[in-house]
């Protein structure tokens, strides 16, 4: 049994997480060894990433008045959940880690105030993260200006060549 200072420290600690992070996933751990979760735990802390198993009745007295209060229904079972400003990278880690070990089941999650269902999560998981779309953005307009420059010099050359070809004739 939980002192009650430590529910109403726990509670803080849960809301300070909420209010700090704009997408939290929920999902159900069970038949997950310590040592897995454990990995996975270490995969999310390098992006920065927290993962948090949960006090179920706790947390949802911790959701009060957060912008994350229609996850509550999603708190039943052996619960853990990621935390982070970073969606894209939550929900790759966790579909990936899922996919290899079974047991992980992702139930559902919110990003910004939108819940999301465990198929969204999945649409998300497909997403570019914010690196790897600054990279396609920098490669379209490198290799535009490429292409136009080779377009603006092709005319000269070829006028180059012509005139080459012209005065070996003479």
């Amino acid at each position: 049994m939980i002192s009650k200072s430590k529910k109403k420290a726990y509670i803080e600690e849960m809301k300070d997480f909420f209010n700090k992070n704009s997408s939290i996933f929920v999902t159900q751990y069970q038949g997950l060894t310590v040592k897995q979760i454990d990995e996975l735990r270490a995969e999310m802390r390098k992006h920065g990433i927290l993962f948090k198993i949960t006090k179920n009745r706790i947390t949802k007295l911790a959701l009060e008045g957060t912008k994350f209060k229609k996850l509550e229904n999603l708190f039943t079972g052996p619960t853990a959940v990621a935390l982070s400003e970073d969606a894209i990278t939550s929900a790759k880690i966790l579909t990936k880690f899922a996919k290899s070990n079974s047991q992980l089941k992702i139930i559902g999650g919110i990003m910004e105030k939108e819940p999301l269902s465990v198929e969204d999560v999945a649409k998300i998981a497909t997403l570019p993260t914010l690196d790897e779309a600054r990279g396609k953005i920098a490669a379209i307009l490198t290799t535009g200006a490429q292409n136009i420059i080779s377009i603006l010099l092709a005319p000269g050359s070829k006028i180059a060549i012509l005139a080459l070809a012209k005065s070996k004739k003479t």
